[in-house]
């Protein structure tokens, strides 16, 4: 295999991934899968990555690489031409290492635990109280991060990755209505990346 392989399914988090293969210029394949659904594809994916979460990336030598930021790192190093993360010399790295590090530490979690809450508590009262705490940890996440970025990109003048899991993430829940009202800031980066080609037409494909 002289290309990448990405493990995706539609609406998740591997729409970010792609579009950072696509605008890094890296030769790829996708393999789109229902994830969470018994068969051939979800068998594959669990021999791949045992957590059975996608995106999952197969790098032209065969090996697997799971979480979406090691791979957003990974595929500045191979094509910085993409221009995805500012460089150990830029000003805006110490940024760009913040507020990766706060969305999927702390944001992503919220998905996790806030989709599904009866897989992690009873049923009732106690589910019902879960879901709701998680949604308004959520929404003070979501505040505090529009608060630290400047559009038109959320490194101010300097697009990176952070601009493609923005665009991605304010797709998700609470929903974009919610994210024009109380985080202006957000959909104006968002905004932004989606006058790019590449990011318009991998929002098509999952959106």
């Amino acid at each position: 295999m002289n290309e990448y392989e990405l493990i995706g399914s539609p609406g998740c988090g591997s729409a970010i991934i792609e579009m950072a293969l696509r605008i890094s210029g890296v030769p790829h394949q996708l393999t789109d899968l229902p994830y969470l659904e018994p068969g051939p594809g979800r068998d594959r994916l669990l021999k791949l990555n045992p957590l059975g979460q996608v995106p999952t990336l197969v790098l032209p030598d065969g090996r697997v690489m799971t979480e979406s930021a090691a791979m957003l790192l990974h595929l500045n190093d191979v094509a910085p031409q993409g221009q995805l993360v500012p460089s150990a010399s830029e000003p805006e790295r110490v940024a760009f290492l913040h507020l990766l590090l706060r969305l999927v530490g702390a944001v992503y979690p919220t998905f996790t635990f806030g989709d599904d809450p009866p897989k992690w508590t009873l049923e009732g009262p106690a589910s019902e109280r879960l879901r709701d705490t998680v949604m308004a940890r959520r929404a003070d996440l979501w505040r505090e991060i529009n608060a630290r970025v400047a559009a038109p990109h959320a490194l101010g003048t300097r697009f990176s990755g952070l601009d493609l899991y923005i665009t991605v993430m304010t797709h998700w829940w609470p929903r974009r209505d919610w994210f024009e009202q109380h985080c202006p800031a957000l959909m104006a980066v968002s905004h932004q990346a989606e006058k790019n080609p590449h990011v318009a037409a991998v929002l098509k494909r999952h959106f």
